[in-house]
């Protein structure tokens, strides 16, 4: 009998890695769907914007739309658009080159926001959010001009969950991204097909993909921003108690408004006594299988920045 050889070893290595990327790949698609069809995102003769980064999230999102374009019972179309902010060093190279090569029709969008971003911002001051604003203003302006009915963002289930942590932790609401909406000026439908899936198979896809990576260093180095600080502490839960994150997204997915404490949801002022019983009525005394006590004293243990960071 022979022994294996050196080259059977990496075919066999090989082979393990294509059979476990096809099937990561698999999963990402019917997530994908699944939140389309949830949200009824697309739709005949949509018009899709893609918008890349030049992130492992937004090259999966136009991957994997792509891939649900071949196959969908409905014709739609994409455009990828990137918006080249002029950030010192950025490869400019790198996205045209990646779009041609795999035949998507795309645009690139040139827009010094870097520059007006350093003027404006203090040093030491974050910079996520005039950024993002400036970003978005541009691409609303360009949807409008391609003739575009959607607008795809990359965010996935885990930049979804660590926004509802911020607005809960240091905007006093219950608020994250939702998975669809209308923009702010009220002209372009926001989707974010990604809605359904973790980070860290996003990670793997990119490596098992081979994504030209292109690194976001506008921001520089900034170990205080309050979303790495929420993003640690998920990690951290995801690592110790594997499946919270999949039960607290499964949470955001089912409120009962009529126990929270929004007035303007519920009608607390005029509730009354029915004598008919109620499914959402109140099951206080009801047993429920939640986290011992002790889980949850710890809970929110990580030490998390003050409003004024």
């Amino acid at each position: 009998m022979n022994a294996a050889t050196p080259a059977d070893d990496t075919e066999a290595l090989d082979r393990k890695q294509q059979y476990e990327g096809n099937k990561l790949n698999k999963r990402l698609r019917h997530q994908v769907g699944d939140a389309v069809v949830d949200f009824n995102m697309i739709e005949q003769g949509d018009k899709i914007m893609v918008c890349l980064s030049g992130g492992k999230d937004s090259y999966a999102m136009l991957d994997i739309l792509l891939s649900l374009q071949r196959n969908a019972p409905i014709d739609f179309s994409i455009l990828a658009v990137n918006l080249d902010q002029k950030q010192p060093g950025f490869p400019e190279e790198v996205l045209p080159t990646y779009l041609k090569q795999i035949g998507v029709p795309f645009r690139i969008i040139e827009q010094d926001t870097y520059s007006i971003v350093k003027s404006v911002l203090e040093e030491g001051k974050t910079t996520c959010s005039l950024c993002s604003r400036l970003r978005r203003g541009i691409l609303y302006r360009v949807a409008k001009e391609e003739g575009c009915t959607k607008i795809a963002l990359g965010h996935h289930r885990d930049d979804i969950l660590a926004t509802f942590f911020l607005n809960m932790f240091y905007g006093g609401k219950l608020k994250a991204m939702p998975p669809k909406l209308v923009s702010d000026n009220g002209e372009h439908v926001v989707i974010r097909p990604l809605a359904y899936v973790r980070e860290k198979d996003l990670v793997r896809y990119a490596a098992w993909k081979q994504f030209p990576i292109i690194p976001c260093n506008l921001c520089g180095s900034q170990p205080n921003l309050q979303r790495q600080v929420v993003a640690d502490m998920m990690r951290d839960w995801d690592k110790k108690h594997p499946g919270r994150l999949e039960t607290m997204f499964k949470a955001l997915c089912n409120v009962v408004p009529s126990h929270l404490a929004d007035r303007t949801l519920f009608d607390f002022a005029g509730l009354h006594t029915t004598g008919v019983e109620d499914a959402q009525g109140d099951h206080l005394f009801d047993e429920e299988d939640m986290e011992p006590v002790s889980e949850l004293s710890r809970l929110f243990a990580p030490q998390l920045l003050p409003l004024s960071e």
